[in-house]
């Protein structure tokens, strides 16, 4: 019952924070102004963000007391927070936001669940009966790579109207279900809190869009979802168990491989924004942004179901 009241709480609390915010980044200009490659023809508020960053802090603080892993979120959220709305704010100017401020923001915050003790601990064999223990330099080494690589794959994909969110809702509940699974109460609290928190801002966020979450909400959906996986599944994973986090964020992943791929092989930075993501690719065959966006959460699905199916049948 105490997910409900978690889902219940941090649904609620975001729903009454985003007008809030929104109102104030209209009065102050803060707005994401559209370009070539965007695919909104208006200028949309970019302070979303603050609102799921505010829920779910919130939400788990309220439900799971002071622990480690909200100090983790609400640190290491708090600074890529911080830098997603000075990145926002540039963009609302119509500038360009340097990419190492970023860059050294998002592997300081990479580090910091080590720090706190939430690591890749190991690889063990699918019998569990062995376990290979990385040193504590190795462990934090997986877990940077782990924490860093979702943090941009959540803010790769956040490029049309509900996509980010709706796929975090998806990947949330996944998680939660897998920690229901593997009796890990503090991850399954955490993964409802985060699903009630982008149902609540999907409600503004699913086309035609009143609000952008901006790079300050996809980063940290990106590395919430990260530490709860750490966390609920992959602290002392088998080599097959690896398929199950994996599965449940499938979307932004391959999202990322295809993008990485086209950009290597036609010569661009792989940090340049452009146009080669799935969904831009799909609006090009002739899909509307909905249907993009029910294709790629069918795909969600369908992934987030496979890696339930991976777990039940390691048990």
């Amino acid at each position: 019952m105490i997910y409900l009241y978690a889902l219940g709480f941090s649904f609620l609390l975001v729903l009454l924070l985003v007008p809030i915010v929104r109102a104030f980044a209209l009065k102050i200009g803060f707005v994401d102004r559209p370009t070539k490659r965007k695919v909104h023809s208006a200028p949309i508020p970019l302070s979303g963000g603050l609102a799921i960053y505010g829920g779910v802090i919130a939400t788990t603080w309220i439900f799971l007391g002071n622990t480690p892993i909200l100090r983790v979120l609400a640190l290491g959220g708090g600074l890529l927070v911080a830098i997603g709305l000075i990145d926002d704010a540039y963009k609302s100017y119509g500038r360009e936001f340097p990419i190492w401020p970023r860059l050294i923001v998002y592997i300081g915050v990479s580090l910091i669940p080590s720090a706190f003790g939430i690591s890749i601990a190991g690889i063990s064999a699918p019998s569990r009966s062995a376990m290979i223990l990385f040193s504590p330099g190795w462990a934090a080494f997986f877990t940077l790579l782990w924490v860093f690589a979702l943090i941009n794959m959540l803010n790769f994909i956040d490029g049309i109207d509900g996509l980010a969110s709706g796929v975090c809702v998806i990947s949330a509940f996944t998680l939660f279900a897998a920690s229901l699974i593997g009796a890990q109460n503090v991850t399954a609290l955490i993964g409802v809190a985060l699903a009630g928190a982008c149902l609540a801002f999907l409600v503004y966020n699913f086309h035609p869009a009143r609000i952008f979450m901006g790079d300050a909400g996809a980063t940290f959906l990106g590395f919430t979802l990260a530490v709860t996986a750490i966390e609920g599944t992959l602290k002392g994973a088998t080599l097959l168990s690896l398929s199950v986090p994996m599965l449940a964020l499938g979307v932004p992943i391959l999202d990322t491989i295809i993008v990485f791929a086209r950009r290597l092989l036609e010569g661009k930075g792989l940090h340049r924004a452009d146009n080669l993501h799935t969904h831009h690719s799909l609006m090009k065959w002739g899909l509307t942004q909905v249907q993009t966006v029910t294709f790629l959460y069918l795909i969600a699905a369908v992934f987030s179901l496979l890696s339930i199916v991976v777990l039940l049948v390691l048990r």
